[in-house]
C-alpha cells in the first residue's frame, strides 16, 4: 500500500497550489480520502474529506471557500486545490485513507497515510 503526495512548494501569499496524492496497493474506490496538515509545533489537523464517489465533501472551517478536494477513481488520485493561500497555511500536507465516511476529522481513524508534502507560503 502506498500513498504518494506531491505538489508542495513555495508560494507567495494569495497564490495557489494543487496537491496530488497517488494511491496504489488497495482498492482506491472503496476508500474515503482526506487531507490533513501539520504546522510547525502543532498537532496534525483535518483539512478536507471526500467520499468514495466524489459527490460528498467536507472541509475544516478555515479552508471552506479556499480549498477544493477532488478525486479521480480511474487514476487512483486525490487532489487538493488550494487558493488564496496565507502564511497560516504553511504546513506539511498528508493524504490519508479509510473505508467509512464518519468521524472524518479524527486522524486515528485512518488506515493508510502518505509521506507528506511541504507547503510554504511566504508573505
Amino acid at each position: 500500500v502506498q500513498l504518494q503526495a506531491s505538489g508542495g512548494g513555495l508560494v507567495q501569499a494569495g497564490g495557489s497550489l494543487r496537491l496530488s496524492c497517488a494511491a496504489s496497493g488497495f482498492t482506491f474506490s472503496n476508500y474515503v480520502m482526506s487531507w490533513f496538515r501539520q504546522q510547525p509545533g502543532k498537532e496534525r489537523e483535518f483539512v478536507a474529506v471526500i467520499n468514495w464517489s466524489g459527490d460528498g465533501t467536507n472541509y475544516a472551517d478555515a479552508m471552506k471557500g479556499r480549498f477544493t478536494i477532488s478525486r479521480d477513481n480511474a487514476k487512483k488520485m486525490v487532489y487538493l486545490q488550494m487558493n488564496s493561500l496565507n502564511t497560516e497555511d504553511t504546513a506539511v500536507y498528508y493524504c490519508a485513507a479509510k473505508n467509512y465516511y464518519r468521524d472524518n476529522q479524527n486522524s486515528e481513524r485512518y488506515k493508510y497515510w502518505g509521506q507528506g508534502t511541504l507547503v510554504t507560503v511566504s508573505s
